[in-house]
């Protein structure tokens, strides 16, 4: 029976890692983890225990979300990333730079960094109200970096093995700025004062465009999943919806039912995290 169920964890475990990291991923892991040298962030690190859970999935559907709340970002993510014809792409491109920049050297690190701030340099535009954007812009910049490790703190919080305490937490932070600080983002947070601080002080920029519901319906609804993963999609997507802020619901026109996203969206979105951390976790 323990045969049985440990090969059943495996072939879940790595259906799970390929599509998050790709066809590559264990070949690019090995290489991440194995490469001699020093690292950003030691072993006992606050963004090592974040970044490497399952709650990342939830996190990172919530921070999709939230960013798409900014016009001006949600242009450039419309215009430019491919997220419809190439979502896991998009996704594995993602993990894998969170983890060379979590896990790997830190030469590896500024090799990533570089790359993404080239492309970054090549991205720009008009958003359908007019607006110029750069995708390098720092102030751009500054709100996906900080609706991001907002949605990864919040959604490890809650979803995680073991909450961080508040120090664990300004700590998570101010490593993450780190990151920030490297791909362009000017004086970003590194407490949890200072991150509300900057999340509300995007509020008065922040709408539920066209573009942003349109998102917001394909990744909730419509995402290119067989039929046996939509359940757990699902719960996972719920998850992400009841872990936003309450006025965020209304302008991407997301139901809000509290009782019900403290019962059952929060039981089911234990279950399924709890399973893909226990279908990936190591051998």
């Amino acid at each position: 029976m323990s045969i049985g169920l440990n090969t059943v964890r495996q072939r879940v475990g790595a259906s799970l890692f390929e599509r998050v990291a790709g066809p590559d991923g264990p070949a690019t892991r090995d290489r991440i983890d194995g490469a001699p040298g020093p690292r950003w962030f030691g072993p006992d690190s606050a963004i090592r225990r974040v970044h490497s859970d399952a709650s990342m999935f939830v996190g990172g559907l919530r921070a999709l979300l939230l960013q798409s709340l900014h016009p001006m970002a949600m242009a450039a993510v419309s215009g430019h990333s491919g997220y419809r014809s190439d979502p896991w792409g998009r996704l594995q491109r993602t993990s894998t730079f969170l983890a060379v920049t979590t896990f790997g050297t830190a030469q590896d690190a500024q090799e990533a960094i570089a790359h993404v701030r080239s492309v970054h340099e090549r991205i720009r535009g008009k958003a359908p109200d007019g607006r110029p954007y750069r995708a390098s812009d720092p102030h751009l910049l500054g709100w996906v970096h900080a609706a991001e490790i907002d949605s990864f703190l919040r959604c490890y919080q809650r979803f995680g093995p073991k909450p961080l305490s508040d120090k664990e937490c300004d700590d998570y932070i101010a490593e993450t700025a780190r990151i920030g600080e490297a791909l362009g983002v000017l004086g970003p947070p590194r407490s949890q004062a200072e991150l509300a601080a900057v999340l509300d002080g995007y509020r008065p920029e922040l709408r539920g465009t066209t573009q942003a519901r349109d998102t917001a319906r394909f990744l909730l609804f419509k995402p290119p999943l067989p039929l046996l993963a939509r359940a757990p999609y699902a719960a996972l997507a719920s998850a992400a919806v009841a872990s936003l802020p309450q006025w965020t619901r209304w302008p991407l026109r997301l139901p809000y039912f509290p009782p019900v996203e403290r019962t059952a969206v929060q039981l089911a979105g234990h279950g399924v995290v709890g399973v893909i951390r226990w279908a990936m976790a190591p051998t």
